[in-house]
């Protein structure tokens, strides 16, 4: 199951573009995470990595399930004061949570995460089946 981006003004951005091309509808800002993680072969393993700017890495949370990686974690709020005066506010903060489907099987106990300039590594070992075995399979009648 894939899972999808949650767009909630996406659709009025669409509304205006397609109905009213002529009406100049200011850019809506991005709400929530950008929790994009892109995923490659390396030699024997598959890795994952995410941006992830500001998170202390004490706070974030990588586990392997059945074929999943689950990556969560949290960005603390800072104490607002009254001497600052915002314009914009934009930083999300709070918990996060992404689930990435696995290409195949991992060795679960062999998986390490690396975290460094705001960037999370996560480095899966793939699991070796061997091709030549063989094995017998009993046709029941």
């Amino acid at each position: 199951m894939a899972l999808l981006k949650w767009k909630p003004l996406g659709d009025i951005e669409r509304i205006f573009d397609e109905d009213f091309p002529s009406f100049s509808f200011p850019s809506l800002p991005k709400i929530g995470w950008d929790l994009a993680v892109d995923m490659y072969e390396e030699n024997s393993n598959y890795i994952a990595e995410m941006n992830l700017p500001g998170i202390d890495p004490d706070k974030v949370e990588v586990s392997v399930e059945d074929d999943h990686l689950k990556i969560s974690g949290t960005r603390e709020e800072e104490k607002e004061t009254e001497k600052k005066n915002y314009y914009c506010k934009e930083i999300r903060r709070g918990s996060f949570e992404r689930v990435v489907n696995l290409p195949a099987s991992v060795k679960k106990d062999k998986v390490e995460a690396r975290y460094a300039d705001g960037v999370l590594r996560v480095i899966l070992p793939k699991e070796t089946i061997s091709q030549q075995e063989k094995v017998k399979v009993r046709v029941k009648k």
